[in-house]
């Protein structure tokens, strides 16, 4: 298959970006890690959609820690999806576009990413990751809006899709996010969402990914609106 292949040679990157971890990342860096991230979120998605996909032959290392930062990421994408199951579903459905146009969802996603991390959470008290506009629940939400949309895409026979979803990704980050980034020293200090030792961090989380899912729903209202 086509778009298995695209991912397969792709993942050659991953091998790449585990070795910056070890140094503050530059701005390519990230930007690599961020793409590499999003396939590994993709192929997880994929095949728990029961599409079987296989896992790249170049995949990250299990105590690598790309792969801890990923593990994170997909766990954290559970609990998101978990507290809104039909919110991450039928992604193209809701944002009435047909996903056989590169420009249609390629200008679907980075609207909807936009409009994510367009308002902040002001009114928080969780002042680690979740006080300013760029939160870690925002970028799980991102996310989990990458994954679902690649299921729609193969399911209708567009696999090719996920290359530009990854691409958007890729671009999204490096035009909004790398600061924010670099500022927490890159992609590890997401492990931190669940290193936490606070008995009351856990729902932290919860609460900030409950109000993510309604940034995210306004975000889909905002684009719908605009292509009336």
């Amino acid at each position: 298959m086509k778009g298995m292949e695209m991912l397969r040679r792709s993942s050659v990157f991953a091998a790449e970006v585990m070795e910056v971890f070890d140094r503050s990342p530059t701005d390519k860096e990230i930007v690599s890690q961020s793409k590499a991230l999003c396939r590994d979120y993709i192929h997880s998605r994929l095949n728990r959609a029961g599409i079987g996909w296989s896992k790249p032959e170049h995949g990250f290392s299990s105590g690598g820690t790309l792969g801890e930062v990923s593990s994170v990421l997909l766990w954290l994408g559970d609990e998101l999806e978990y507290l809104r199951p039909n919110v991450y579903r039928n992604v193209a459905r809701q944002l009435n576009i047909t996903v056989a146009s590169e420009s249609v969802v390629s200008d679907a996603f980075l609207a909807v990413a936009a409009e994510i991390f367009s308002t902040g959470l002001s009114k928080t008290n969780f002042t680690l990751h979740f006080s300013t506009g760029v939160t870690w629940g925002k970028i799980v939400s991102l996310y989990a809006v990458a994954g679902a949309l690649a299921v729609d895409c193969v399911r209708h026979g567009q696999p090719a899709m996920v290359h530009t979803i990854v691409d958007c990704m890729g671009e999204f980050v490096r035009k909004s996010l790398v600061p924010w980034l670099k500022r927490r020293g890159g992609w590890a200090d997401i492990t931190k969402c669940v290193v936490n030792t606070d008995p009351t961090f856990r729902s932290h989380w919860l609460v900030a990914a409950a109000c993510t899912c309604g940034h995210y729903l306004k975000a889909m209202v905002f684009y719908l609106l605009r292509e009336k």
